[in-house]
């Protein structure tokens, strides 16, 4: 890895601030004052310090966040706010992704990391992965929509999902429900109800596999998962 990319993400400044930091001889690997930025190095192995203060290496972030509505779960937009632009610039140094996509005015759960191997096993439709989400509903939810959900029902293109989990929590004109699915195709919860002719009138993903949204965040605000968190999405 390059000199500057590790001190960049590592929180000591844009590549622009490191070169000065080399510069002013602020930077040794293995002890020896080193002033090229693109030298490669292993932080895993070499001794990279900064003023005296060894560079503690980190590969990987894992950060959840509960999203908010009016953000687009994607790196980058042209017109709308991401949610990596919610991040801290700490965070969006290790260029991370959304693992996975919650519609524009859904909000809850969103894991955010750059660990490609990790979101692939939580994506990967053969590792069934279950997902549950909260949701208000126009129309009165009833046992047969259980039967219909745990059958799979056909949405409006032909595609028949996998059975689904679904509880009612209270049923009247306005309903409310949990839903477990185990896909996550555009915009499934909410064709998934206009299928048996009702409407999804707000939409909160409630966990991910064994990560359950943290209530304590504000909408908006994210943490690092914590060690056991990380450990129970690991071990999948």
């Amino acid at each position: 890895m390059r000199l500057d990319k590790l001190l960049a993400n590592m929180g000591y400044g844009t590549r622009k601030e490191v070169k000065v930091l080399l510069k002013q001889k602020a930077v040794t690997v293995d002890g020896d004052v080193v002033k090229d930025s693109a030298m490669h190095v292993d932080p895993e192995k070499q001794n990279v310090s900064v003023l005296g203060e060894r560079v503690e290496y980190v590969e990987f972030i894992y950060v959840m966040m509960n999203k908010p509505p009016g953000v687009i779960s994607a790196t980058e937009d042209k017109f709308d706010q991401t949610v990596i632009d919610l991040l801290d610039p700490y965070f969006q140094n290790f260029e991370p992704f959304p693992v996975g996509r919650l519609d524009k005015d859904t909000e809850g759960l969103l894991l955010i990391t750059n660990d490609g191997t990790l979101t692939h096993n939580l994506l990967s439709p053969k590792k069934h992965v279950p997902k549950w989400y909260y949701a208000k509903i126009d129309g009165v939810v009833t046992e047969a929509d259980i039967e219909a959900f745990a059958q799979g029902v056909t949405l409006e293109d032909g595609y028949h999902t996998k059975p689904g989990e679904l509880k009612i929590l209270t049923s009247g004109e306005q309903s409310e429900i949990e839903l477990m699915i185990q896909e996550g195709k555009f915009h499934q919860v909410k064709r998934m109800f206009e299928a048996v002719g009702k409407t999804v009138t707000y939409l909160k993903r409630l966990s991910m596999g064994p990560l359950a949204l943290d209530e304590t965040l504000a909408l908006g605000e994210y943490r690092e998962l914590t060690k056991e968190e990380l450990a129970s999405l690991l071990e999948r």
